[in-house]
């Protein structure tokens, strides 16, 4: 886990990076991580810590049942191992942007 403080959200925010795909007991990991870090490091003027986890694969229902009942304070997404090819990318930013 490695730290760093968000001058905008005015918190620490906790990065953890999984080589292979999400699992739940991930999440617990990254919740003992935020309250190590308010309980030890956080000043009174600041907000409370956010988590994301990154990790090299996800399944978006396994997420969804995952975090359910959480704050907003934790976050899981996808990184990319390889750059995909330029019409790959493409495709999935127009599809993102409903094009």
């Amino acid at each position: 886990m490695i730290y760093y403080f968000n001058r905008e959200l005015v918190c620490l925010v906790a990065i953890e990076l999984k080589v292979g795909a999400f699992k739940p007991e991930h999440i617990g990991q990254l919740e003992f991580y935020l309250e190590a870090l308010d309980r030890d490091l956080k000043k009174e003027n600041e907000n409370p810590s956010v988590g994301l986890i990154l990790c090299a694969d996800k399944d978006d229902t396994l997420v969804e049942y995952s975090t359910a009942g959480m704050d907003d304070q934790l976050f899981v997404s996808k990184y990319l191992v390889n750059l995909p090819k330029k019409d790959v990318l493409e495709a999935f930013i127009n599809r993102e942007i409903g094009r």
